[in-house]
Order: C-alpha cells, then sequence, then structure tokens
C-alpha cells in the first residue's frame, strides 16, 4: 500500500508541477517607412507623365487592343519637325519588324512589340520605351524614350510608299 500511495502521491506532484508552455508573445508590426520624395516643384513636368493610350479613360479596352491596326502595315513619313529628319520612312510591319527608312541613308530594320498599352521600338538592339501621343487616320505622333531626351517624332501617311519588305 505504501508503494502505492507513493505513487499516487508523485503522480499528483508530478501533476501539480507541470509547467505550461509559455505563450508566444505577439510579434511588433513595424511602423512603415516614411515615404521619401524628390521636390519637383520648381521642374518642369515629365513626359512621363502623360498617360500611355491604355490609360487613357476615353479609350475603351476595345479601342485599345484594336490601336496596333491603325498604324500596322502602313508606311508613315515624317514631317519636318526636330530630330529625326524629315521624309524618314517608318513601318511597323505586322510581323513585328520594324523597317526606318531615311532619305540620305540605307534602311534600317528594327523590332517592335505592342503588348498591354505599350509601344517598345527596338533599334539596332536597343530597346526604347514609346508613346503613342496620337493617332488617327492623317497622324501617328510618338515620343520614344531614347537615352537622354524624349524624341517626339510626328508622322503623316505615305500612300505614295510601297510597303517595304521584312
Amino acid at each position: 500500500m505504501r508503494t502505492t500511495a507513493l505513487l499516487v502521491a508523485t503522480t499528483l506532484a508530478l501533476a501539480a508541477c507541470k509547467a505550461q508552455a509559455p505563450t508566444p508573445e505577439p510579434t511588433p508590426t513595424p511602423a512603415p517607412a516614411p515615404q521619401v520624395t524628390a521636390d519637383t516643384s520648381a521642374q518642369p513636368a515629365s513626359s512621363t507623365d502623360a498617360p500611355l493610350p491604355s490609360e487613357d479613360a476615353s479609350l475603351s479596352p476595345a479601342a485599345t487592343a484594336a490601336l496596333p491596326s491603325a498604324f500596322v502595315d502602313k508606311v508613315w513619313k515624317v514631317k519636318p519637325s526636330g530630330k529625326v529628319e524629315a521624309g524618314t520612312t517608318y513601318t511597323f510591319l505586322s510581323d513585328g519588324t520594324l523597317v526606318i527608312d531615311s532619305p540620305n541613308g540605307t534602311p534600317m530594320h528594327g523590332r517592335w512589340t505592342y503588348e498591354k498599352g505599350a509601344l517598345v521600338m527596338v533599334e539596332e538592339g536597343i530597346s526604347y520605351p514609346t508613346e503613342i501621343i496620337a493617332i488617327d487616320a492623317s497622324q501617328f505622333h510618338i515620343r520614344s524614350h531614347n537615352p537622354g531626351e524624349p524624341v517626339d517624332i510626328e508622322l503623316v501617311p505615305a500612300p505614295d510608299q510601297p510597303l517595304p519588305k521584312p
């Protein structure tokens, strides 16, 4: 009986001494880092502030999706403007080939893509994000973000020019 009493007493003592696992303390959520912005109040607005056609609320998703058909497989000629020689032609072929032909040079073949409302021109292996500023049957105004300052290119249809070969 003594053994049984000792066994019961030991079991009760151990049960009473059984430590509970500590409750984990909640991990504090770090405070968000303060947002730092540059003071641009004295600078002119950046050309990248202009929305892409896909961001323009006036264009429906169907119009944005159809946008490439407005400029693809047509020859466009540069109007006299800034940095691109007047008379240079740009052709965005449906297979993704970009052909740029200067009146005083040989045609350059590059690539172009239009995905999710973003036009990208690839010239000599370098990709240039390109904004479509305006487009309709009589004009195709783009802004190519080349190194340095963006280049505005105003194009008009050149129906007298045949489509170049890819």
